[in-house]
């Protein structure tokens, strides 16, 4: 039979319980997947994002030998951001190692560390669902907490500039959406200036979605062509049409969702840090001032040694250096 004084084995230490999370099965994210977030670690709580609001003029010609354009200095400051931090709580109880003994080649050991690790999966779980809407906050320019209203972080209002907006047209059958298209693709492109992107990608709600895949200009492009398998299929496949690639996002989470029914998010893909995420050391002793990693675990005895109080978490800032390339996609 397992004893609670089990726990004091070093599997058990911050750095043991902290591989073991980091080590759990990754939990399927779209915007995970698609590798738009450049990870790293920091030593302080504190990211500071510098921005730079000068702006780009054309040089004139001039004569040869006569004074050129003068070129001003760098209006430049920096903008600190903090990390968020994202605590999650479980319980081993006595009661749940008493029935525990060694079967086979299974030490007792062995099997503590699956009561512990089942505990840390379900944590890694919710902590990779909370950075997914994190990271679509980061998207959409405002991070929300886990109630979808309370807001976190506004990039927008942060770095002083307005959302830019596009409509779409696609309640009028006899719009062109070519146009709208390369009109949204022209913003995305002022935004980002000299800086060039590898595509651009929209994510849509789900009405906005079954008005594109219906309208008029969607379906003339593809009938009679390979790719209009696309639309006969499943109806929720992505798809390529004006030069962005349209994909219905469907990230919920307890009733919020991650982008609004009506609307969809252009952004562009490709550009070198346009997306950061960086994770701060946890608010533990032994990890002051080193390099934060993405997940950290920790236990410790109940009163009167009834059990072991855990915990999971992570410190992340999930956003988006320059805001004003994300277009907002209207009905």
């Amino acid at each position: 039979m397992a004893d609670i004084a089990i726990f004091e084995d070093d599997a058990f230490s911050v750095s043991s319980l902290t591989a073991a999370l980091n080590d759990q099965e990754y939990l399927p994210g779209r915007i995970s997947s698609l590798g738009l977030f450049r990870e790293e670690g920091i030593t302080t709580l504190t990211v500071q994002i510098e921005k730079d609001g000068d702006t780009l003029a054309l040089v004139p010609a001039g004569e040869r030998g006569t004074s050129g354009l003068v070129v001003a200095g760098t209006k430049r400051h920096m903008i600190p951001f903090n990390t968020v931090h994202l605590p999650e709580r479980f319980t081993i109880k006595a009661d749940e190692i008493q029935g525990i003994r060694a079967f086979g080649t299974r030490s007792e050991l062995q099997a503590v560390q699956d009561v512990v690790n089942r505990r840390l999966s379900k944590a890694r779980r919710q902590l990779d669902a909370t950075h997914e809407f994190q990271r679509m906050g980061a998207l959409n320019g405002q991070i929300l907490d886990a109630d979808g209203t309370t807001v976190l972080l506004d990039l927008y209002k942060t770095f002083g500039v307005t959302r830019k907006k596009q409509s779409m047209g696609l309640n009028d059958q006899a719009t062109d959406l070519r146009v709208r298209c390369s009109e949204a693709l022209d913003l995305q492109e002022d935004a980002l200036g000299s800086i060039t992107s590898t595509g651009s990608r929209a994510f849509c709600g789900k009405n906005f979605w079954n008005k594109l895949v219906s309208h008029t200009s969607v379906k003339e492009t593809y009938l009679n062509t390979m790719q209009a398998a696309s639309l006969r299929g499943d109806a929720r496949e992505s798809f390529e049409f004006g030069g962005i690639v349209w994909e219905r996002y469907r990230g919920k989470v307890a009733g919020v969702s991650f982008i609004h029914d009506d609307k969809a998010l252009l952004i562009p893909e490709g550009v070198p840090d346009l997306y950061i995420s960086v994770f701060a050391p946890a608010d533990y002793m032994e990890t002051v001032n080193t390099q934060g990693i993405p997940y950290y675990s920790k236990i410790e005895p109940l009163p009167f040694n009834k059990g072991m109080a855990g915990e999971a978490q992570s410190n992340p800032l999930h956003m988006c250096t320059r805001p004003l390339a994300q277009i907002l996609l209207e009905l």
